[in-house]
């Protein structure tokens, strides 16, 4: 039996070994097949001083992006401009289905002309009428007329003078109608709200468009001038002010700085909703938005929409 256990507890001993030795060789086995972590693929931005205020923003239109929707539901007929076309205010975008309301307007136009052909009815009815009231005023003697008469003849051009005003009020109503309608055909019509370019379309023709739809049917901007909306976090809005020029860097290419313009501080601090990722940075804060202008350079390739980083000086 002494042997038996001796045997057991040596095997027992031997077998824990091997199982440490596997597990080490598994070990190894991996760590040598995992890659090493490549370098990040861009550099970091650099601040332009220590101080520097830096904040995350986007690159828009002048006077911000102009989200265009259809006044109605309908259907799309024509969609007349293309993504990167210059417009100019009044220039006509898109044009929704008005066959409903041109037929509409076909019956509002017969109407006019039963009005007028009323009116008309109405003022050779107060013609007889008056010719007969005159004829009895002109006798010499009145006491060879009934006054009774008289009367009456009196009255049927009174009435006849209300059934002409009823009758060129509904011919009013009936013009005010086609005006209407014609308004309402005009409004189909989408048409630009300032000079600019159109930077998205998306909508087509035969597609059918919403006021509720989350994506607008157009987006107009002014990139003339680009603008540049930073995202500073609430913990260092007091260090910004106003008339402080700022410098932004690209998201894909951190090295080049460009400098702008300060324009206006946002007076309203909002929820921030453009997160970087950092594992330091806080996801409930809120942010001062500084607006900053630039003439749109030559030799870059800017684009509305393009996150930045930018780094604002700090108040003295």
């Amino acid at each position: 039996m002494k042997l038996v256990s001796t045997s057991i507890r040596w095997f027992t001993f031997i077998l824990a070994i091997a199982g440490v030795v596997a597990m080490g060789f598994v070990l190894q086995t991996i760590r040598s097949q995992e890659s090493a972590i490549p370098p990040p693929p861009l550099a970091p931005p650099q601040k332009n001083a220590p101080d520097d205020i830096a904040a995350t923003g986007i690159l828009e239109a002048q006077g911000e992006n102009v989200a265009i929707g259809v006044p109605v539901p309908g259907l799309v007929e024509a969609v007349k401009v293309e993504v990167n076309q210059t417009v100019k205010a009044g220039d006509p975008l898109l044009i929704l289905d008005d066959r409903e309301l041109r037929a509409s307007l076909l019956k509002q136009q017969a109407a006019i002309v039963v009005a007028e052909a009323n009116l008309t009815v109405a003022q050779a009815q107060l013609a007889k009428m008056q010719d007969m009231l005159d004829r009895l005023n002109s006798i010499p003697d009145q006491r060879a007329i009934s006054q009774d008469d008289l009367r009456n003849r009196t009255n049927d051009v009174l009435v006849t003078k209300a059934q002409q005003q009823a009758a060129a009020a509904q011919l009013a109503a009936a013009k005010a109608d086609v005006q209407q309608t014609q308004l309402l055909i005009d409004r189909l019509t989408v048409k630009a709200p300032r000079n600019g370019t159109i930077l998205q379309v998306n909508i087509r023709a035969g597609e059918y468009a919403s006021p509720q739809n989350k994506q607008p049917a157009l987006m107009l901007g002014d990139i003339s001038t680009l603008h540049v909306r930073a995202d500073v976090d609430e913990q260092n809005a007091m260090g910004v002010a106003s008339g402080l020029d700022a410098t932004f860097s690209l998201k894909s290419d951190s090295l080049r700085k460009f400098k702008v313009q300060f324009v206006r501080i946002e007076p309203y601090v909002i929820p921030k909703v453009s997160l970087t990722g950092a594992s330091s940075e806080r996801v409930d804060t809120r942010v001062l938005q500084v607006i900053y202008k630039l003439d749109k350079p030559k030799d870059a390739n800017l684009y509305v929409g393009q996150q930045v980083d930018v780094f604002i000086a700090r108040k003295k």
